[in-house]
């Protein structure tokens, strides 16, 4: 285990609409913003979404298990966002994917649309000098303290 200490410095209340490609438009956000370090918490509606959920066994590098939303959920998750070793914005959001009283919680990873309405707040940390390159061994960008 690491850890750092930081602390709070911007907050960030969004809202992405009906048909918004959300994890593009947050993206562009933190690009927008210079938001290097973070966590934000997400609920609302999505149509539409490529998800993990889970490895097919517990391996590394783990091999992972897709599946296509596509269809209005239910979502409430929480994310991080560092940025990766070729300067881009690298997101990590799990969420919990409610439909009829079924619930899929996954990784949600592309191919996001909104359904309805999504807020997120984004809480911007400061004093953590951290980023998520690319960890050859596991298969995935890994949170990395500088």
């Amino acid at each position: 285990m690491e850890y750092r200490q930081g602390s709070i410095n911007r907050i960030f209340t969004v809202r992405f609409d009906d048909g918004d490609d959300f994890l593009g438009e947050l993206t562009r956000l933190i690009k927008k913003e210079d938001i290097r370090t973070a966590w934000f918490h997400v609920i609302g509606g999505m149509r539409q979404a490529g998800v993990v959920t889970g490895p097919k066994e517990p391996v590394m590098p783990p091999e992972p298990v897709w599946r296509e939303i596509d269809e209005a959920r239910e979502t409430m998750g929480t994310g991080s966002i560092f940025w990766d070793e070729k300067d881009e914005p690298k997101i990590h959001l799990h969420a919990a994917l409610g439909h009829h009283g079924d619930t899929l919680t996954a990784c949600v990873r592309k191919g996001t649309k909104v359904y309805l309405i999504l807020e997120v707040i984004i809480l911007e940390v400061t004093g953590i000098d951290a980023t998520r390159p690319w960890f050859e061994a596991g298969g995935f960008n890994r949170l990395t303290f500088q």
